[in-house]
């Protein structure tokens, strides 16, 4: 039986009775009806195509035909409580296994990016046996209560810092206490960790964990500079803790040169735990934590069975071997590297025109262009970031903002992206930012 379609002033009318407010909607004073989606396209209910350049989620493109199929064969077939033994869930942690270190060969599957970080969170605490956490600043890892107590984007607008979380400075070497010209800004900020390590451990405490983003995201689309996650890692472990590399939303081939954003640091480095979400299930809700024998020995030490009536069930694992195999069938890895980079050159470009764009960073797909008032104080454009987001929807290219202040442009999109939507993008940009910089001058030129 057809479901009767809305007309959208109805669907949005309804929405605001009947769901939170609180669960806002992108271009919340006039948002996109959409009704369906292939590749990186979607499609609003007058059929008006929309360039997605921001659904990370939807990993290897909305409605991948190779997905929607194992996904339907699978609940045809099967879909049942993870207490039953089956091949799907066995086979998908081995296919990950052949993509991380081999010391990284125990996996927990989960619903969602928060409820792998919630227990990656227990894991530390259980097998480091301490309770205090460091985070990076403006860090988001879930919405969870005890991640929003280790997200210092969301617990600054709450109830504030708890006692056992401590914050280090994100290692922003654009806008950050260490910059570009800093001599070795990598082990600058690392110390900044270590710093933090001893004020606890003058308070008598101890560090569980460190917790970041291998690229921080809700920061601002951040590289780490060369060499920081290394040193930092070096600190936590001399101080009993363990490192947690959150992957949510960068693992899965994304930086494009490597399958997991953490390898940028390079083969001699390795987190003790691993989170991944979004891109496993191209939207489907699966997530994983992969950690050591030694840590996983510990949690089942404890005596408290643990279990997850759907992580990996047999659809949600049929899923992420579907995506794991379109990945590597369409070289979407390789697709990311030279569509990332056209990308990336071509806003390097773009910021020698115009004066607005004070940075330009990122790897694979993974990129951030962010907006400032001048490029001497850096003071962030966000008003303007928030002008640019609303005209390219005008010119049916989604975006959206990032970063402390709302003024980075943030491109995550599906990794068929292509040469061409790379290019309609940035001639969409050059186009607007001229008229942005026009209408400035304009008003500039009135008041004088």
């Amino acid at each position: 039986m057809a479901v009767e379609a809305f007309h959208k002033d109805e669907t949005l009318a309804m929405r605001r009775k009947l769901i939170g407010q609180s669960c806002r909607l992108f271009f919340s004073q006039d948002p996109v009806k959409i009704v369906r989606a292939r590749g990186q396209y979607l499609y609003d209910e007058n059929g008006m195509q929309y360039l997605d350049c921001i659904s990370n989620v939807q990993h290897v493109g909305h409605c991948h035909p190779s997905i929607t199929q194992a996904a339907a064969a699978q609940m045809d077939l099967l879909n049942a409580n993870t207490r039953f033994l089956h091949d799907n869930i066995v086979q998908y942690a081995n296919r990950l296994a052949a993509t991380l270190p081999k010391k990284l060969g125990v996996f927990y599957f989960v619903n969602s990016g928060s409820e792998a970080n919630d227990l990656a969170l227990r894991l530390a605490r259980q097998y480091t046996q301490h309770q205090d956490v460091i985070v990076l600043d403006h860090a988001y890892h879930g919405h969870l209560t005890s991640l929003i107590d280790i997200s210092p984007y969301k617990f600054r607008k709450l109830e504030g810092q708890k006692e056992w979380v401590h914050v280090a400075p994100l290692p922003d070497t654009y806008h950050g206490i260490y910059r570009e010209d800093h001599p070795n800004p990598a082990k600058a900020y690392a110390d900044t960790v270590k710093s933090l390590i001893e004020e606890v451990h003058k308070k008598g405490s101890k560090i569980s964990a460190f917790f970041a983003e291998s690229l921080p995201s809700v920061g601002g689309q951040i590289i780490f500079p060369n060499g920081y996650c290394k040193k930092v890692s070096e600190y936590i472990h001399e101080a009993g803790g363990v490192y947690v590399a959150d992957e949510i939303q960068t693992g899965f081939g994304r930086v494009g040169s490597h399958f997991w954003a953490f390898q940028l640091e390079g083969e001699d480095f390795c987190p003790d735990i691993v989170t991944m979400g979004k891109p496993m299930g191209n939207g489907h809700p699966i997530a994983c934590v992969a950690t050591t024998e030694a840590i996983a020995g510990a949690f089942t030490a404890n005596g408290v069975e643990y279990f997850n009536t759907f992580g990996g069930n047999p659809v949600s694992c049929a899923i992420g071997l579907a995506v794991l195999d379109v990945i590597e069938k369409e070289d979407l890895r390789g697709n990311a590297l030279r569509v990332g980079g056209h990308l990336k050159q071509l806003l390097c470009q773009l910021q020698t025109k115009h004066p607005i764009i004070g940075d330009v960073r990122g790897v694979g797909l993974f990129i951030g262009m962010e907006l400032v008032k001048d490029r001497v104080s850096r003071k962030p454009a966000t008003e303007e970031a928030a002008q640019l987001v609303r005209r390219l929807k005008e010119e049916c290219i989604v975006m959206s903002t990032d970063g402390p202040w709302e003024s980075v442009i943030k491109f995550k999109p599906p990794m068929c992206f292509s040469m061409e939507d790379a290019d309609r993008v940035a001639v969409c940009i050059d186009q607007i930012l001229i008229e942005l910089e026009s209408t400035r001058q304009k008003e500039d030129h009135e008041k004088s």
